[in-house]
């Protein structure tokens, strides 16, 4: 049987983070799982309340300062990681990130929409704020039908579950260690290996954009002072 792996990667953002698990951990799925958070450096106030979640709910936490001297973000890290542990479990690794949360059934409906399509790599959960209106990154999906279709646009990992099929052919050792994050890389990968990519315009997840990482809020309230610290400090490699 295949099994699904959840992981989410944690950097502070405390509220935001507890809410993600709680949605996490109240998903109806229908099979084995194991859900996973990655501690990346949080404060000590925020791992200990980690630790106390985990042993009340019944998950993983995995603090990174134990395993890793790399400063944060160490996001290619748990990503070679999470791939190892799905691979040696043929499991589906689903990534739900601390600023996103889940509805009860949003889990077992990409599972079952990527087992149901052969050629699935990616299955995203399209994005949506509090109001349910579509929002970044999936602004392009803002009119598109409710409905799963492939796109050629990278899929965030906002909400994404990749299947074991792009597990086995693509290995995340080829990812480039000077970047921060690979949405974008790991989507353009799985197209270049002859699978296809499919967003769910029809299973909405709420998404606070970057709130583990506020300077990046800068890219609305002051686009050019982003860019200025993304280009001059080597913020935000993608």
């Amino acid at each position: 049987m295949n099994l699904l792996h959840i992981i989410t990667p944690v950097k502070d953002s405390l509220a935001t983070t507890l809410d993600t698990i709680r949605s996490v951990m109240s998903s109806r799925l229908s099979e084995p799982f194991t859900y996973t958070i990655y501690d990346d450096f949080s404060s000590d106030e925020t791992a200990r309340r980690l630790d106390e979640e985990a042993l009340a709910q019944g998950f993983q936490v995995v603090h990174l300062r134990d395993v890793t001297d790399h400063p944060s973000p160490n996001y290619l890290l748990v990503l070679q990681t999470a791939r190892e542990n799905a691979l040696a479990a043929d499991a589906h690794l689903c990534i739900v990130e601390s600023d996103v949360t889940v509805q009860p059934d949003t889990l077992q409906a990409l599972l079952d929409g990527a087992r149901q399509r052969t050629d699935c790599g990616i299955a995203a959960a399209v994005t949506v704020d509090e109001a349910g209106e579509v929002n970044y990154p999936y602004l392009h999906a803002k009119n598109l039908p409710k409905e799963a279709a492939p796109t050629d646009k990278h899929c965030s990992f906002c909400c994404s579950l990749l299947t074991p099929e792009l597990l086995r052919r693509f290995d995340f050792s080829e990812l480039n260690p000077n970047k921060s994050w690979y949405d974008v890389t790991i989507s353009h990968e799985a197209l270049a290996r002859g699978l296809k990519n499919y967003l769910f315009t029809n299973l909405p997840v709420v998404h606070r954009p970057h709130q583990s990482r506020p300077w990046k809020q800068l890219k609305y309230k002051n686009p050019l002072l982003y860019y200025w610290k993304k280009f001059t400090k080597g913020l935000d490699k993608i």
